[in-house]
């Protein structure tokens, strides 16, 4: 046999296809085909669903180390009697039957409600304020650059932002005070006086957070169908009467989002008063979580004051639940 006819016929070996020389029909070929792209498939669900449950673990650990531990350890250390030197003793709910007679959990309480009644109120109501002006007076551009302005407060820590504050209202050589002199105006006793230190606070808090509620309403009317708009308009209806009767309701669900994650928040002030004011003038700003630090960290209280960051957290379900029971007679969800 010569070489080249060797040649022809090897070339014949190698373009065959292998179905002919494994004597299978293609049906055959076509399911063996098949069923090894599902095999790869289900390799490759399985990498990714354990890579999914991966992420998922990693994220479930650091809130059951930060934060489901710590409420826990709370509930239990509020049983004790303990200073963090000697052996903590068990004395069940004693420590609780003290912080519903202690006055000054009392006065707390009434403090941080008030100053978080105030501060959810301007929050919701400068937030909606500034998204409708700017969602309707103004193009994309200056859309996002407002923003841009009013969310970046909240990159700041509160601490840092508070130590800046407690200088620029500082009564005696603060920024505002100093403004106020070359004006010939009276000086104004921000950190010193029980109503100047109460609007200090509240006016930095609300500052800080202006821009989460401004950013959730400005969303929130961006997805308000326009076609409803539109025939409002050409039923004449006025832009007062449209934003009560149709742009209010159809936002609702984002006011009452916004009002409970600001007032969880604000109920758990602590940087504004501990930096700013330490409480004072006298308690008017001693809020609860400020006296659970002092009662856990000054006094080495840690089973009372855990008991009183437990009778904080009822409250606060109290009030979210009163505030989702009242809610379903004005939120309307679509």
């Amino acid at each position: 046999m010569s070489q080249a006819s060797q040649a022809v016929r090897n070339r014949g070996r190698v373009s065959a296809p292998s179905g002919a020389w494994s004597g299978r029909p293609p049906e055959q070929q076509e399911e063996q085909s098949a069923a090894l792209r599902r095999r790869a498939q289900n390799r490759r669900a399985r990498r990714e669903t354990l890579f999914g449950y991966a992420m998922v673990a990693s994220a479930l650990v650091v809130v059951v180390v930060f934060t489901v531990a710590p409420i826990l350890a709370s509930f239990v250390l509020a049983l004790f009697k303990w200073d963090a030197i000697s052996s903590p003793e068990f004395v069940g709910l004693d420590n609780f039957d003290a912080v519903l007679s202690d006055e000054t959990v009392t006065h707390s309480l009434l403090v941080t409600s008030g100053l978080a009644v105030i501060i959810v109120f301007l929050q919701v109501a400068l937030g909606l304020g500034l998204a409708l002006l700017v969602a309707q007076r103004a193009s994309k551009i200056v859309q996002h650059l407002f923003r841009a302005a009013f969310f970046l407060p909240m990159l700041a820590s509160a601490a840092s932002i508070s130590i800046v504050m407690a200088y620029v209202f500082n009564d005696q050589f603060g920024v505002i005070n100093y403004y106020l002199d070359l004006l010939h105006l009276p000086e104004v006793s921000w950190l010193s006086s029980t109503g100047g230190a109460t609007a200090t606070i509240v006016l930095v808090a609300v500052w800080q957070q202006l821009g989460f509620t401004f950013i959730l309403f400005v969303a929130a009317l961006g997805s308000v169908p326009g076609d409803v708009l539109e025939a409002a308009q050409i039923d004449g209806a006025s832009p007062a009467r449209m934003f009560w009767r149709i742009k209010l309701p159809l936002i609702s669900p984002t006011v009452l989002f916004a009002s409970t994650v600001g007032l969880i928040n604000t109920m758990q002030l602590f940087d504004q008063p501990y930096v700013m004011t330490k409480g004072g003038p006298g308690e008017s700003t001693y809020t609860t979580v400020l006296l659970v630090y002092r009662t856990a960290f000054q006094n080495l209280q840690f089973g009372y004051a855990s008991a009183i960051s437990v009778v904080l957290f009822a409250v606060l379900l109290i009030i979210t639940a009163v505030q989702f029971t009242v809610s379903r007679k004005w939120v309307f969800y679509s």
